[in-house]
This record gives C-alpha cells, structure tokens and sequence, in this order.
C-alpha cells in the first residue's frame, strides 16, 4: 500500500472517529444543555478568569471570527458571558464570563466529562487512549503533555 493511500485512509478513520464521538456528545445531556462550540467558549474563558479578546478565543476554540462573533452574542443573550473594555487596548473587548456562566461550565463540564470517559473507554484501553492523546498532539502541533 502507497504512503498517500494509508495517509488518506488514516484522515478518513481519524475524521469519522471524531464525527461519531461528537455526534454521541451532542446527543448526550450537556448537548442538550449547550452545544459543543458553546461549551468550548465557556470552558476556554474558564481557563482565563482576566478574559479573551476574541481573536485570542477564536484561535482557542477553532472558530472562524465571524462564527465565534455569532456564538457569543448568542452567550451574551444568554447571560453566560458578557462583554468588557479591554484594559491594556480601550478599542479592544474582552469576553468574560458571568457568575451564570462559570456555574453553567461547572455543571456542564462534569457532565461532559463523564460522557468523554464513556465514550471513549468503551472503544479504547488507557493505553490507547494514551497514544492516541500523543498522536493527536503531533498532529496538532501542541506540546506532548506529560
């Protein structure tokens, strides 16, 4: 077999895996709760208290500018996250978090959690999990973690 083709072949299997996990998450209780790019934004601003610019944000969740612009006006409707002058640039607005919004990444996140080691441990052992969580970073750029 080519080196393109099992290339391909792992795109397609790595691709797949990941819509499938994601569908199961999105059908399980913290999808009905918010939808996966709503989580992400709360759990990003979660990890930076100080808040985001959205550009900052954008690279974090994987959203485009206009997408996350969307997605947060939805959260600020919603209470969960509001906006504010960024101190260090007055033309700039950081994304932060409501007292609301970090009960709801709270709450959602554990629920979340629990579904991720569900669905992931009924497919795979801790040491596949292991390597697949070191393939991924590889593939991603990011540093191993230890």
């Amino acid at each position: 077999m080519s080196i393109q083709r099992t290339a391909s072949q792992a795109w397609e299997a790595m691709f797949r895996a990941t819509v499938t996990i994601g569908r199961e998450l999105a059908a399980g209780e913290a999808g009905a709760e918010l939808k996966g790019p709503e989580y992400g934004v709360l759990y990003a601003l979660s990890q930076k208290p100080e808040g985001m610019r959205i550009t900052d944000l954008g690279e974090d969740v994987l959203l485009t500018q206009t997408g996350l612009t969307r997605l947060a006006a939805r959260l600020v409707r919603k209470g969960l996250v509001q906006r504010a002058p960024d101190p260090e640039d007055g033309r700039a607005t950081l994304l932060l978090l409501t007292d609301r919004g970090r009960a709801a990444q709270r709450k959602i996140g554990t629920i979340h959690a629990r579904e991720i080691t569900a669905a992931m441990t009924a497919r795979l052992t801790e040491e596949e999990l292991l390597a697949l969580r070191a393939l991924c970073a590889k593939l991603s750029g990011a540093p191993p973690v230890a």
